[in-house]
């Protein structure tokens, strides 16, 4: 009932994860991620736990493979998740376990890997792959290109109803994270115009933080 897409843009070091659910408020639950350490999507029958403890391996240095290894070691209800984790290089592991609802599959690329369980198809990961690898700029572009190619390529079995999009970088906090927690129809196209609206002004939010004697004005009644 989910599907997903977690991607690394090698020039900024900025990590991002997009994902998609029949269940609300699917990003509040599945999708983990930490500045300059990496990813961690966790999602069929949903282990929020394994986000912090991955990321948590993640961060003492271990690669994606060595600490899907070390996080799923003497866990007893692996069987039934499905993860996917991104490190700093740019590597991926994914783990699909034996009791991951319906069609299901992952597939892995360049900077990126897509998961997804109740899927409509077996192909639906690879081509969010494709997209994710083909697209061009700024990464939450190429993370929603690959949301709407997964959704093209038939999506889930049945309809999504929430989505979202978190992203970090080489601040403590997430430069983004947008949700759609529940549409009764297109929560990915709605995540979309989320982005596009909030893209152009994600840097000033940042400037904010850092430095609010130059930041931009807020644009609202009052604010010179």
């Amino acid at each position: 009932m989910t599907f997903s897409i977690s991607g690394r843009c090698e020039k900024t070091g900025t990590f991002g994860i997009a994902i998609s659910s029949s269940s609300p408020a699917v990003a509040a639950r599945c999708a983990h991620a930490r500045a300059g350490v990496g990813i961690v999507a966790t999602q069929n029958i949903t282990d929020p736990s394994l986000g912090h403890k991955g990321l948590d391996l993640l961060a003492s240095g271990l690669d994606a493979d060595r600490a899907l290894e070390k996080l799923l070691d003497g866990y007893a209800t692996a069987q039934y998740r499905q993860l996917v984790l991104l490190d700093t290089n740019g590597n991926t592991a994914v783990h699909s376990g034996k009791h991951t609802l319906g069609i299901y599959a992952t597939a892995r690329g360049r900077d990126c890997a897509a998961a997804g369980n109740l899927l409509a198809n077996t192909d639906v990961p690879a081509r969010m792959v494709e997209a994710f690898e083909t697209s061009e700029g700024a990464l939450g572009d190429r993370l929603i290109a690959s949301m709407l190619a997964g959704l093209a390529a038939g999506g889930e079995a049945g309809p999504v109803h929430s989505a979202g999009l978190l992203m970090v970088r080489n601040v403590s906090w997430p430069i983004a994270d947008l949700r759609v927690d529940w549409a009764e129809e297109d929560p990915i196209g709605q995540l979309a115009a989320l982005w596009e609206l909030y893209e152009p002004q994600l840097e000033d939010y940042v400037t904010r933080a850092l430095k609010p004697d130059a930041a931009p004005s807020y644009g609202v009644p009052g604010d010179e």
